[in-house]
């Protein structure tokens, strides 16, 4: 476990134990349903400070004694994340709870992308993780415009979902795996264990899930086209979630991946193949041809449905990272006093400074 220091000013030292909050929901399950919840944030290329959410400066993170020292970064695990203003808060989390579970901290290398370079959120990140290795990446929103069709749900629609299909595009040529991770995440493990995946000759790493009736990721058009339908003939396709995923960055640039998942957008603008946002045209190119990574990985639909957002429970078996995906967000249901039971065992990782707690403090 990575060491840190206890005169920071975090809340970690009164983080509850993530056993007794896993009995916890297993002895109050809940079914209520969450409101929906809107931020009125407006994204400008300038960002007003009285937007800026004010957080608390987490631990100082330091290696533990069994961590080699790498002076030739070969050890390095490089992490993909999303950054948006609307979501910053379900960022700063889950970067604290990948850090806190870490042997070795000090090798993890965050890379955030984002449609707007805002100078205060650089500067945020830094006052709340001052010894946190990162760098932020602009992802221009015309490389899909015109490319992005409309959805069940508005926040699928937004550029940035896309910017994961980019990434190769965007990193530096001397990046070549990564861990994508999307912003409503909380890991529980060492992600040193996700990063430790062999790929073989695959170009992603992602839990399957075969259970899943695959065929409701696509619509009748694509199915009753023979053309189209025989895209997954010699593979067995199954589901899996895009917010979470090991990537072979070399091969996805040798192999043009972005160029193909792009083609299966066009013909969805033709076409209508799909309802949900970025993640039917990776599934198109990917599905039944990736590694299959434990379950645990992604403890996912956290956040209920894409249209109700309604409170689910935690699958069985072992859990080491655990994704709101869907509608309902950790803390917009803690804020409006309405939250699932799985939100308790993301707010300890939340270091969001409401004026209430700077006014106790």
């Amino acid at each position: 476990m990575a060491l840190w220091s206890s005169t920071s000013s975090s809340s970690s030292s009164s983080m509850l134990p993530l056993l007794g909050l896993l009995s916890l929901l297993l002895l109050h399950p809940t079914t209520t349903t969450t409101a929906a919840i809107r931020l009125n944030i407006i994204q400008n290329p300038t960002v007003s400070a009285a937007i800026i959410p004010s957080f608390r400066e987490a631990p100082a993170f330091r290696n533990g004694h069994t961590c080699l020292h790498d002076h030739d970064h070969k050890n390095i695990i490089h992490i993909v994340m999303p950054l948006d203003v609307n979501y910053i808060r379900g960022t700063m989390a889950a970067v604290l709870s990948i850090l806190q579970h870490s042997t070795c901290p000090e090798d993890v290398s965050f890379h955030f992308l984002s449609v707007h370079l805002h100078p205060e959120i650089s500067s945020l990140i830094k006052s709340t993780f001052p010894y946190l290795t990162f760098k932020m990446y602009p992802f221009d929103p015309n490389r899909v415009r015109g490319k992005i069709s409309k959805s069940i749900r508005q926040a699928l629609d937004q550029p940035l979902n896309y910017a994961r299909i980019y990434m190769a595009d965007i990193l530096p040529n001397d990046v070549n795996r990564v861990i994508y991770l999307d912003s409503d995440i909380i890991v529980v493990d060492d992600i040193a264990k996700l990063w430790g995946v062999d790929l073989g000759d695959k170009v992603l790493g992602a839990p399957e899930y075969c259970h899943a009736n695959f065929t409701n990721y696509f619509t009748d058009a694509f199915w009753s086209d023979v053309n189209l339908a025989r895209t997954f003939e010699g593979r067995r396709p199954c589901y899996f979630n895009t917010g979470v995923m090991v990537v072979d960055v070399d091969q996805w640039r040798k192999g043009g991946y972005t160029q193909k998942v792009e083609e299966w957008m066009a013909v969805q603008k033709r076409m209508r193949i799909y309802h949900l946002g970025s993640l039917p045209p990776v599934l198109l190119v990917f599905a039944g041809n990736i590694k299959a990574v434990d379950h645990r990985w992604n403890q996912h639909g956290l956040g209920g449905d894409n249209l109700e957002g309604r409170c689910r429970g935690l699958h069985p078996g072992p859990i080491s990272l655990l994704h709101w995906s869907g509608k309902g967000k950790p803390w917009l249901r803690l804020d409006s006093r309405r939250p699932c039971t799985v939100d308790y065992l993301w707010a300890p990782y939340d270091l969001y400074r409401s004026s209430r707690v700077a006014l106790e403090e």
